[in-house]
């Protein structure tokens, strides 16, 4: 049984508070380093455990992952690898604390930074999954552009979209509906460089869009 059918507060909130963010960053497309992809993987920890044969590890302890660009932190990591060359892995932070995650842009000078209790690396959809607690932050430089915060966070790299669930895991002093909550900087505080990206703006999935307009009737 599934978390959202065993508390019906999650179940309504999954229903009606699921938003697409297409706004985010609408002045140019959300590329992480296109040579991330490329990159070997670096593992720092207090201690580990990796079984070369099956492609499987376990790293407990201030964990550091690496992979180019790619940053994440965590009290525990655990990294798999597919036949086929993929990389996978799943951070998770000590009760109370939060794992974290940040990836610089491709060809403009910004990075995205998320946290929440766990993160889910995706080597070959090119997703992160950011799960309870969840934020997720755009930086030009070092000046905080966009913030999102939610239950569930999905960053999809190749599709170039932000998916954000409301729901009880998204509940804090400061937010004690839990419904989605985001800031987004106007378009014309952009800096030259990104301003003249040829990209377009984020795309709308149709069963997110559907959600997103079902929930405002």
């Amino acid at each position: 049984m599934s978390k959202a059918q065993r508390d019906p507060f999650a179940s309504r909130w999954l229903g009606i508070a699921l938003v697409l963010l297409a706004c985010v960053l609408l002045d140019s497309p959300v590329r992480a380093e296109k040579a991330d992809r490329d990159k070997p993987l670096n593992i720092e920890a207090d201690s580990g455990r990796y079984d070369d044969l099956k492609q499987i590890g376990s790293f407990t302890g201030n964990v550091v992952v690496t992979k180019g660009t790619l940053t994440m932190r965590a009290a525990k990591i655990e990294i798999r690898q597919s036949p086929d060359g993929y990389q996978y892995g799943v951070a998770t932070a000590l009760p109370g604390q939060l794992a974290t995650f940040s990836q610089k842009r491709d060809g403009v000078d910004e990075t995205i930074r998320g946290e929440a209790e766990r993160i889910e690396y995706d080597g070959k959809a090119d997703t992160v999954r950011l799960v309870d607690r969840a934020v997720i932050r755009r930086y030009r430089g070092e000046t905080l552009a966009d913030e999102t915060a939610g239950s569930l966070i999905a960053y999809d790299n190749r599709s170039e979209v932000f998916s954000v669930t409301g729901g009880p895991a998204a509940v804090t002093p400061s937010n004690p509906s839990g419904r989605v909550r985001a800031t987004l900087a106007p378009r014309e505080a952009a800096s030259a460089p990104a301003a003249s990206q040829p990209g377009a703006a984020l795309r709308a999935t149709p069963a997110l869009g559907a959600a997103a307009s079902g929930a405002g009737q």
